[in-house]
């Protein structure tokens, strides 16, 4: 493997490194726990002052190739076994750069509580997570593989000062271990491996081993959280959390069967995840589950008066190299996590993510203040990124301050608690309660005026008065209109009761109706003479006046040679003329009629237009 020879050049480079003080570890017990995708490792050492000159500080010492993972670092004072002091608090760390230290090691600083003088001893508890330390190998493996994971540390426990005893024990998930360094005291219980005890140990020692082990607990990493935490005044904390999860184990390679997934979950995907866990605070209420397409009902929620938990399954199972993106939102009650002191209000919630398993790449936490906050200031227990911005929503004026904190390498350790202070002036509230009656009561008055207000054009302008005269022209245009479709409509009866005498050869019945015909068109020129003066004697109608006049000609024209065609038709039926010789003698009339007809019905359609 290539981290054997990368190992290699570590130990050379580490054992050339100086001894920096008088300081001796008498006694260390590591304990590196690989149950879960996080790596774990706890050491308790007990630390003397074998020189004659006082110690303030006490230097711990990582690779590079772990120090790159390290994602949570603490130490506190111990009463041994990894019992701490009930009132120990975490010792302040800082990354520090000693002259004469190899480049391939990080460096941190404890500061102790007091000094040590000579012969005096201290016992410290410390502990070193880690992320992304368990690499899959093989990388890539089927839906029915398990999941193999290595990992490589040291046996000797890598300080800066000579250790008199040391041990080691790794916890792993599983009693089956694919292989694992064997050293001098190295030996196995069940899903144990212990290493040691070692004595007398320059500093710097370092020997390295590699652990390859079976591993399918949940890899779900988030590559991105955001947590959006929503301060009202009006009695409640709204908590919405969009993640982006991906699974960080072994890559899924080949098909994926749902079928044999289902029949065999445990054989056919040991490695995949199906549901997480979110343990919420007390009291959380109004909870939702959903992504992209919408709400996901394979959730479960149950809780008391201690806690809320909420069981969560995506939409499919999750394997290696998958991923998925939902949302999580949620309320709490208001005087649960805010607080005033000294004048000001503060936020006291929590800052990680509500999963234990969930391992976050970068994890964004914004805090949205009630609008009119100021003299914000955040306090929060481990280094973080922070920046403020402003947030609009409904009813805002000015937005709301937002402050917002970034981590990256987030993993349980950190969900401690945070606070957020700051200022805010009571009459504040009133303000989006006044804007609401204000904006009904202007909607209102509005109404009202409206209602009692006359808005319509004088009946004295010349706007109005042109518009009643277009209307005027624009009725007597539907007349005419009219008049002329009935006269058609007399046109068409006229060429049916020709067509009845060429089949009944009745020639009185065709008079009959060529006589109803002559008084309807009587009465519709009488009917047509005023409105065409009107027309005539209007400005509003000269644009529309010589379609008109077109078309009441053209029906007169049509008229005429309708009826001298019925004429002609009848005296050559009274004669008894046979048919040839009637249609030759109507022949041209028809000809006229017909592109007559064509020419009246294109104007009435202009006309309908304008």
């Amino acid at each position: 493997m290539g981290f054997r020879f990368d190992l290699f050049l570590f130990t050379i480079a580490v054992l050339s490194a100086p001894v920096l003080s008088d300081l001796i570890l008498s006694k260390v017990d590591r304990r590196i726990d690989l149950t879960s995708q996080v790596v774990r490792i706890t050491s308790t050492m007990k630390v003397e002052n074998a020189g004659t000159n006082l110690v303030s500080e006490f230097l711990l010492a990582f690779p590079d190739h772990q120090s790159e993972n390290l994602a949570y670092l603490m130490a506190i004072p111990s009463e041994g076994k990894g019992k701490a002091k009930a009132s120990s608090v975490p010792l302040p760390i800082e990354v520090v750069h000693p002259e004469g230290m190899p480049p391939a090691l990080t460096l941190y600083s404890v500061s102790l509580p007091k000094g040590l003088g000579k012969g005096e001893s201290l016992t410290l508890d410390v502990l070193a997570v880690y992320t992304h330390s368990l690499k899959p190998f093989p990388e890539k493996i089927t839906q029915a593989d398990i999941q193999l994971v290595v990992f490589q540390d040291s046996a000797h426990y890598l300080s800066p000062y000579p250790v008199k005893v040391q041990s080691l024990s790794v916890k792993l998930p599983d009693a089956r271990i694919e292989s694992y360094t064997r050293l001098a005291n190295t030996k196995t219980h069940g899903s144990e491996i212990k290493y040691g005890p070692y004595e007398n140990l320059p500093p710097f020692s370092y020997s390295p081993i590699v652990v390859h082990f079976e591993n399918n607990q949940p890899f779900a990493v988030a590559q991105e959280l955001v947590r959006e935490i929503e301060i009202s005044h009006w009695g409640n904390v709204q908590i919405t959390e969009h993640y982006k999860l991906l699974h960080g184990g072994a890559q899924s390679k080949g098909e994926f069967s749902r079928l044999d997934y289902q029949a065999r979950p445990h054989v056919r995907g040991a490695s995949a995840f199906r549901n997480l866990v979110a343990k919420l605070p007390p009291r959380a209420h109004s909870v939702y589950y959903r992504d992209e397409i919408g709400n996901i009902s394979t959730s479960h929620l149950w809780g008391d008066s201690k806690k809320t938990e909420l069981e969560i399954e995506p939409r499919y199972p999750m394997f290696g190299g998958w991923r998925t993106a939902f949302t999580i939102g949620y309320g709490l009650p208001l005087q649960d996590f805010l607080f005033e002191s000294e004048g000001k209000r503060f936020l006291n919630i929590t800052f990680g993510c509500p999963m234990n398993e969930v391992v976050i790449d970068n994890l964004i936490v914004k805090v949205v203040l009630p609008e009119g906050s100021k003299d914000i200031s955040a306090s929060i227990p481990f280094p973080v990124k922070q920046w403020q911005e402003t947030k609009f929503s409904h009813l805002d004026t000015v937005g709301r301050p937002v402050v917002v904190l970034e981590k990256t390498n987030v993993v349980v350790e950190h969900n401690q608690h945070f606070q957020v202070y700051y200022k805010f002036n009571n009459l504040s509230l009133l303000r989006e309660p006044l804007m609401l009656i204000s904006g009904f009561f202007f909607l209102f008055v509005a109404c009202i005026v409206y209602m009692h207000v006359d808005m319509s054009i004088s009946k004295s302008s010349a706007s109005y008065l042109a518009k009643l005269q277009w209307d005027e022209v624009q009725a007597a245009i539907q007349q005419v209109h009219s008049i002329i479709s009935r006269s058609l409509t007399i046109h068409d009866k006229l060429e049916a009761s020709l067509r009845d005498l060429s089949r009944t050869g009745d020639v009185q019945v065709c008079k009959a109706a060529r006589k109803a015909a002559d008084g309807l068109f009587k009465e519709l020129s009488k009917e047509l003479k005023p409105l065409l003066a009107f027309l005539q004697s209007s400005p509003q109608a000269a644009q529309i006046l010589p379609k008109v006049e077109e078309l009441v000609a053209k029906e007169r024209e049509l008229q005429d040679r309708l009826m001298l065609k019925h004429s002609t038709v009848v005296d050559s039926y009274e004669k008894k003329s046979g048919g040839r010789e009637i249609e030759n003698r109507v022949a041209s009339h028809q000809q006229k009629i017909t592109a007559l007809r064509q020419e009246v019905d294109d104007l009435l359609e202009v006309i309908d237009e304008i």
